[in-house]
């Protein structure tokens, strides 16, 4: 099994900003993709920004030039830095990571971590 923890969330004012961390445990070989999804009251949960193994990385656009996203092989841990926060900003933000868990297979197992809140005020 793997787990995911996540922290870093909380309470900001607009123009502050706040950093996300995310760090995976368990049965893993590799991980590939890490990523960050959010997810407002009554909406769908939306990509915010992935990272692959490379350091690749993908944002959405309402985040561009505000958010980024990093990662620590060494520690199975993503991070999500978040400046500029605006109060459309504000949701629950799920980490999730595609793993790898031992040499021999080559399938890839998504997670999800349990989420952790983000609310910006205006």
């Amino acid at each position: 099994q793997v787990q995911l923890v996540e922290s870093g969330g909380g309470l900001v004012q607009a123009g502050g900003s706040l950093k996300l961390s995310c760090a995976a445990s368990g049965s893993i070989f590799s991980i590939n993709v890490m990523g960050w999804y959010r997810q407002a009251p009554g909406k769908q949960r939306e990509l915010v920004a992935t990272i692959r193994s490379g350091g690749i990385t993908n944002y959405a656009d309402s985040v561009k030039g505000r958010f980024a996203i990093s990662r620590d092989n060494a520690k199975n841990t993503v991070y999500l830095q978040m400046n500029s926060l605006k109060p459309e900003d504000t949701g629950v933000y799920y980490c999730q990571v595609y793993v790898r868990r031992n040499a021999i297979t080559t399938i890839q197992e998504a997670y999800w971590g349990q989420g952790t809140q983000v609310t910006v005020s205006s």
